[in-house]
């Protein structure tokens, strides 16, 4: 474990999408030692969600295949890789499009990154055709000093 994390958990599971779900609440778990509030929780669950999905329909399509997530917590952020060793993505910018969808016979509504984008801090997107994809994911937990801080800001306007 590399000595600038607080914690880390890796988790390879396989590409069905039963496995969504494990993965949304494995990562909830984990993140769940920042203690976030019930939003931040939620958008962190929204973004695996998003991510994992993206893994089995778009890198493995109609094949199995291991999605990874490695999930990392440095003082109050939380670090989220997940990759596939899939097909890979042709044009990143394109499939960042909102409605952008390559699968629109599976009803996909096209909004998997800008939902990432939306409910994360940062997301990075890293692929190569024919080799797969890695999505890395950063997400600030405010404090409850921060909170409270927030909180009283708010009052005093």
């Amino acid at each position: 474990m590399n000595k600038s994390f607080e914690n880390e958990m890796k988790l390879e599971f396989v590409s069905k999408s039963s496995n969504e779900s494990f993965a949304r609440v494995t990562v909830a778990a984990f993140a769940a030692q920042l203690d976030p509030t019930v939003e931040e929780l939620a958008d962190i669950k929204t973004a695996v969600s998003e991510a994992v999905t993206n893994c089995i329909i778009h890198g493995y399509e109609n094949k199995i295949g291991i999605v990874k997530i490695i999930a990392k917590l440095r003082k109050q952020e939380l670090i989220l890789e997940i990759s596939d060793k899939g097909k890979g993505i042709e044009d990143i910018e394109m499939a960042k499009e909102p409605l952008y969808t390559t699968k629109p016979n599976l009803e996909r509504s096209g909004m998997g990154f800008t939902i990432m984008e939306s409910f994360m801090d940062s997301v990075e997107i890293e692929s190569i055709v024919g080799l797969g994809t890695k999505i890395k994911m950063t997400k600030k937990i405010k404090s409850v000093e921060e909170e409270n801080k927030e909180d009283f800001t708010m009052l005093t306007k």
